[in-house]
């Protein structure tokens, strides 16, 4: 098969993923879970239920498409705050602020049910496991810095900085959220030596 033919079907297969997606997302949002279907999802998208079927199985595979796609966005969203030119403790603080922005913004925009059925999923399991891992690199090398504290595990330390900051869904203001990142940060602040 030519290369341009190729180049062409896999830009129509993205095109008509990333639109059953966000017909997804958008139908979620107005109508809840519920009542969601496949029928719903493709006209919506633009194409045609047979269509839709040969990319996925059944509503539920589109939704977790769907929030696999916002997961890796968010991982790269952190990535890039994080940029490589700065001091690891800079990154970090960078990292740490977006991650509790992606909290309090994710928690207004899904509700419990949604979240309680999407956070079952493996992808969950895959990104949380990439997450810890990048936050417990920058703690490390900040730590081998000087600038936080080398008397806890970074490991120990990523796990604290995740569970600490996911309260930041539950506050009220961004202003809130800032003080949620500084009292995560003072808890990993460099020992004070005799």
């Amino acid at each position: 098969m030519p290369k341009l033919w190729t180049e062409t079907i896999d830009a129509h297969r993205a095109a008509v993923r990333d639109a059953a997606l966000n017909a997804m997302a958008a139908l979620v949002a107005e109508r809840g879970l519920v009542s969601l279907t496949m029928s719903q999802i493709a006209e919506r998208a633009g194409v045609g239920r047979a269509t839709l079927y040969k990319y996925f199985p059944d509503a539920q595979a589109v939704l977790t498409a769907w929030h696999e796609r916002q997961i890796n966005a968010h991982l790269d969203q952190l990535t890039a705050a994080a940029q490589p030119t700065q001091p690891a403790v800079v990154r970090l603080r960078a990292a740490l602020q977006t991650f509790a922005q992606i909290q309090y913004h994710s928690a207004r925009h899904h509700g419990s049910e949604l979240a309680a059925l999407l956070h079952r999923s493996e992808h969950v399991d895959r990104a949380q496991q990439r997450l810890r891992e990048f936050m417990q690199n920058l703690i490390a090398e900040a730590a081998r810095d000087g600038d936080l504290r080398d008397d806890v595990a970074a490991e120990e330390l990523a796990c604290y900085c995740l569970h600490a900051l996911t309260a930041a869904g539950a506050v009220d203001s961004h202003e809130a959220v800032h003080r949620l990142v500084a009292v995560t940060l003072a808890g990993l602040g460099a020992q004070r030596r005799p």
